[in-house]
């Protein structure tokens, strides 16, 4: 009886450990994500520094403009989390149009508003929401795997929007 009740007691304290390891694990994840939501959200600074004349330049045919790019990039920072999250984009946001959108000021206005809206909910998100299975391009992924798949995504096209600002001569502001 005494060595059920040890086995028992030992079950317990793991149990009432290990809750706490996976919260705080969860936490951290939606830490790292912010540093690195944060360090690839530069691209707004990019987005700035522009002149509103190269907004319309693209380095050739059939490729996205600079403006392209950058609405791009807005429409999925809104995308990833209505659509695989469940957290809809603010009522006067046109996710499926933000792509159509033009001129630098309109541009710039919405990739912060969609840059802002990703640090908000993540802010708020359950920690739950992270361990979450969801669909993504027809597979079946968790919330964390969502969050990923956002800063991939931007990550790629700021790297995109640094080669179209060096070609057009713009320094990008971090790096000056």
């Amino acid at each position: 009886m005494k060595k059920c009740t040890g086995f028992l007691l030992s079950i317990m304290v793991m149990l009432f450990w290990i809750q706490p390891l996976q919260a705080q694990e969860s936490n951290n994840f939606k830490d790292q994500f912010k540093r690195h939501f944060d360090y690839v959200s530069r691209v707004l600074s990019l987005a700035k520094a522009m002149p509103a004349e190269k907004y319309s330049w693209q380095p050739e045919d059939e490729v996205m403009s600079v403006e392209e790019v950058y609405t791009h990039i807005a429409r999925y920072n809104f995308y990833y989390l209505e659509n695989s999250l469940g957290i809809p984009a603010p009522e006067d946001v046109d996710v499926e149009n933000i792509e159509s959108i033009t001129g630098k000021e309109n541009v710039v206005q919405m990739l912060e508003r969609s840059i802002e809206h990703v640090k908000e909910a993540i802010k708020e998100m359950p920690i739950s929401k992270l361990k979450e299975e969801t669909q993504m391009y027809g597979n079946t992924v968790n919330g964390q795997a969502v969050l990923m798949q956002l800063i991939t995504h931007k990550s790629e096209h700021v790297g995109q929007s640094i080669a179209y600002a060096r070609m057009n001569g713009i320094v990008p502001p971090w790096s000056e």
